[in-house]
């Protein structure tokens, strides 16, 4: 999630506060300028700065994956470009949307970004948001490519995600899109998680996942059922509006979000008040849900 200031601008202070807080609770990589970062409403230059910071926080204690997708092929490449200058150790490129290309435009487009830009590459998948899908039978082919690594599948749809795991190698990284289908996708042979809600609970997400992973599925199960109001009010308008809401009413940025996303309505805002205080991240202790 990147935060901004009352007048509009990166508010870099509070996002070094919020790459410390994530790696002092245990993630396991960053990836900054994700579409939870409204990546599509900062510049170039923005763009550019956001990944610098992470980059100067983590410090080398995680990895960090930065966010470089698009409908245009050469402008993705000449910005991943950019960011392995920085030094990134990966890069997320989700499907190009609007265009809506064909299977082969798909396989085309993350084949040229896979060649130019000699870094791992995690493929996102998000039809929801790109009106695209990226089908098993894809990323079969573009597994082969050696340095395509996995996929954040975020098509919400079980079934297609067991088909991608079987097609994959075992070597291929498929990760969860979805906080409240975590567990399953893990079930299913997958690898972790590119997660909205730990932007508020990074620790307890990790903690989920961890111990999904080591398929202690009961106590992954117990950390879902606490967390899963959270996870799915998360959704009751466009990502990231709601985030960005329960974050400033946590203390942790301010409520400002760049046109087209704006604030949510004053019923889903109350919506969002009442699962924060229910969970004990507002006006209570935290209590047992800590992890």
């Amino acid at each position: 999630m990147t935060p901004f200031r009352a007048d509009g601008s990166v508010d870099e202070a509070a996002l070094r506060r919020l790459v410390k807080r994530q790696i002092d609770a245990g993630i396991n990589f960053l990836v900054p300028c994700g579409t939870t970062g409204e990546s599509p409403t900062l510049n170039r230059r923005e763009h550019l700065r956001v990944v610098e910071i992470t980059l100067e926080e983590a410090r080398g204690k995680v990895p960090v994956l930065g966010g470089a997708g698009g409908y245009n092929t050469a402008e993705v490449i000449e910005l991943a470009g950019e960011l392995r200058h920085l030094g990134v150790d990966g890069i997320l490129s989700v499907t190009p949307y609007y265009n809506k290309p064909t299977q082969e435009g798909l396989y085309q487009h993350f084949k040229a970004i896979a060649k130019a830009v000699p870094l791992p590459m995690v493929v996102y998948s998000v039809q929801g948001r790109t009106g695209v899908n990226v089908e098993p039978g894809t990323l079969a082919r573009l597994a082969e490519i050696e340095n395509i690594v996995g996929v954040k599948e975020a098509s919400g749809n079980i079934g297609q995600m067991a088909s991608v795991v079987h097609h994959v190698p075992e070597s291929f990284n498929v990760l969860s899109g979805d906080d409240s289908i975590t567990i399953p996708l893990i079930a299913l042979g997958g690898r972790g998680l590119i997660s909205v809600v730990s932007n508020e609970i990074p620790g307890e997400m990790t903690r989920l996942t961890q111990l999904a992973m080591a398929g202690d599925f009961a106590g992954a199960r117990a950390l879902q059922r606490a967390w899963l109001p959270l996870m799915e009010v998360n959704f009751v308008e466009s990502n990231p509006i709601p985030v960005k809401a329960a974050m400033a009413m946590m203390g942790l940025c301010e409520p400002v979000w760049r046109l087209p996303m704006c604030a949510p309505s004053a019923a889903n805002h109350a919506k969002i008040e009442a699962v924060l205080k229910a969970v004990g991240l507002i006006g209570t202790s935290r209590g047992s849900h800590a992890d």
